[in-house]
């Protein structure tokens, strides 16, 4: 099935309902606005021109704020998003990976597609010099986790997802969704139990990424705090990727990686 409009996505939502996916505050979450067109734009290639049995959806939502310029900060953003990509081609199941890349502010880069037809970041087509609107953005990002993951599993393919939120500040310019709106579609990822989220919080010297991100109802365990150093952000962006080629090699170790979090 292909999803050629926001009415769709809201179908799939509705599915998801009925079915447990989704609780009401979920729902509610997703449906405030209407954002079928937005998560329209991250879900890509077609279920039908997908050949496997079970998918792995990488998502990624590189903070494109300005902070992240003014910090110097913007080329080891880029690195480590080609970090991810590189260590999944890398994977023995490297053909069973779909990836999403869109920056905090919208722009989509990747909707969900196979690895080899990913585009990397570099300077040309990422330039952080936006807000940081954390809440509305999320909310658009894990709706589209979710609507992709319906798609394969309503069509017979099992989908496990692994979701990484960027960001080198608090929330400042959502309009729309609150803390407690992520958590709840969090929430209802995590039961699902085929779905990791996790975030990373790059210092600025003030704010505590621990409480942003239990605010959003991420675990502990998925959330990385990287200093300001290059060395440490680098490090921040390999544990990620090594969690996303644990994820892409099977139910039993997705299973485990999601029980360690980052410290497995």
């Amino acid at each position: 099935m292909s999803t050629s409009n926001g009415t769709q996505v809201s179908q799939l939502f509705q599915n998801a309902h009925a079915e447990g996916v989704l609780s009401p505050a979920g729902l509610q979450a997703l449906t405030v606005v209407d954002l079928g067109a937005q998560i329209q734009a991250g879900l890509g290639v077609s279920v039908d021109d997908v050949q496997a049995s079970e998918v792995v959806l990488v998502t990624v939502m590189p903070d494109d704020s300005g902070s992240i310029q003014h910090a110097n900060n913007a080329r080891l953003v880029c690195d480590g998003h080609n970090q991810v990509l590189d260590a999944l081609l890398a994977s023995k199941q490297s053909d069973t990976v779909l990836f999403h890349t869109r920056y905090l502010n919208g722009f989509v880069l990747n909707p969900y597609r196979p690895l080899e037809d990913v585009v990397r970041m570099h300077d040309k087509n990422y330039n952080p010099s936006l807000g940081t609107p954390l809440y509305d953005q999320t909310v658009v990002l894990l709706g589209t986790v979710l609507a992709k993951s319906q798609e394969f599993t309503r069509n017979g393919v099992s989908a496990r997802t692994v979701t990484l939120i960027i960001t080198d500040g608090g929330d400042c310019h959502s309009q729309n969704a609150r803390a407690k709106e992520v958590a709840a579609l969090v929430k209802d990822l995590q039961r699902a139990e085929n779905h990791i989220v996790a975030a990373m919080g790059i210092s600025d010297g003030s704010t505590d990424f621990r409480k942003v991100f239990k605010d959003m109802g991420i675990d502990d365990k998925w959330i990385l705090t990287p200093g300001q150093s290059a060395q440490e952000i680098r490090q921040a962006f390999q544990v990620f990727s090594q969690s996303a080629v644990r994820v892409s090699q099977g139910a039993a170790s997705f299973s485990r990686t999601a029980l360690g979090g980052f410290g497995r």
